[in-house]
């Protein structure tokens, strides 16, 4: 059993876009996305610097794009599929829930909602490694943070203001090995981002949605997702709320998953499936040259449906 997963912001970096736009007709479909969501994907993934495309509104659909990209270049259907944060749009248009164009749309929308949350106060990410996970929530809401993303693997994410990551810094839970800032612009997947979640609301009330054509494993809890409603009903409040990643990764075991191939750009889940999932073997999409490794693992492992 296969599972395809699209990561989540912070995995951009700058020029990742580049060598898959000469793919086959890559070119084309970025530059119609491009004019369907008024952002031109392909400067932002070839030549932007890394601050540019820190910015939500840009990130957002850079990350659908070039997972959607990658995803195509495999020419194969996996038996799940799940994403982290807005990867969980990628993955929703990969099981056929949403067209690839109104992912983009909605991803729009989203980005630029939440930039718009995020810029009413001065907030942020900060990655906890290490530790014991109950021991680490209890102390971020002790400091008035959230653990925003559960990821598994060691990995805690905290969100919160400014002064809150400042304070956590300054103290640190009992066994956490390090705190790292994350690039991105607020506190996302905490009640900050309240105001995104009408926007998208009324944003989903325009897609033309199907049910699920693959196993979908949801950000909220872990479980899968039979319809596409339920889908996108989970997508539109999932901003506000906390991405459950180690939960995910416990339906994977479930669900007997044998193999995990992230999407460009790939890295921060097979890093995270690594050490959560032993006997897992995975693959990271980071250029076309890694499609043909890609391509045999799933020819060993997308058998089972």
């Amino acid at each position: 059993m296969l599972v395809l997963v699209a990561p989540g912001q912070g995995a951009q970096t700058p020029g990742f876009l580049t060598p898959w736009l000469d793919l086959p007709g890559a070119t084309d479909r970025v530059a119609a996305w491009s004019e369907a969501i008024g952002l031109d994907l392909a400067h932002y993934g070839t030549k932007a610097e890394a601050e540019e495309i820190r910015d939500t509104a840009v990130a957002q659909p850079l990350l659908v794009a070039a997972g959607l990209l990658s995803a195509a270049a495999l020419r194969a259907s996996p038996g799940v599929v799940a994403g982290h944060s807005v990867g969980e749009i990628t993955a929703a248009a990969l099981a056929g829930v949403i067209g690839d164009e109104a992912a983009l749309r909605f991803v729009r929308t989203r980005g630029l909602a939440m930039a718009e949350a995020a810029a009413v106060t001065e907030t942020g990410m900060a990655a906890l490694l290490g530790g014991d996970p109950e021991v680490t929530v209890a102390h971020l809401e002790k400091l008035g943070l959230t653990p925003a993303n559960v990821n598994g693997g060691g990995q805690i994410v905290a969100a919160g203001t400014a002064e809150q990551l400042a304070a956590l810094n300054e103290d640190k839970p009992e066994g956490v090995r390090r705190v790292v800032a994350l690039k991105v612009a607020g506190a996302f997947h905490t009640h900050h981002m309240a105001p995104a979640v009408e926007r998208l609301r009324a944003a989903a009330g325009d897609l033309d949605v199907s049910d699920p054509s693959v196993t979908y494993v949801s950000n909220a809890d872990g479980k899968t997702v039979a319809t596409g409603h339920e889908v996108i009903t989970r997508l539109v409040g999932q901003v506000a709320n906390p991405v459950r990643w180690d939960l995910c990764m416990e339906t994977f075991k479930a669900l007997g998953v044998t193999a995990l191939i992230e999407a460009c750009p790939g890295g921060t889940l097979t890093g995270l499936a690594k050490r959560a999932l032993p006997g897992v073997q995975t693959l990271a999409l980071k250029t076309p040259d890694d499609l043909d490794a890609a391509r045999t693992l799933i020819a060993e492992h997308a058998g089972a449906r």
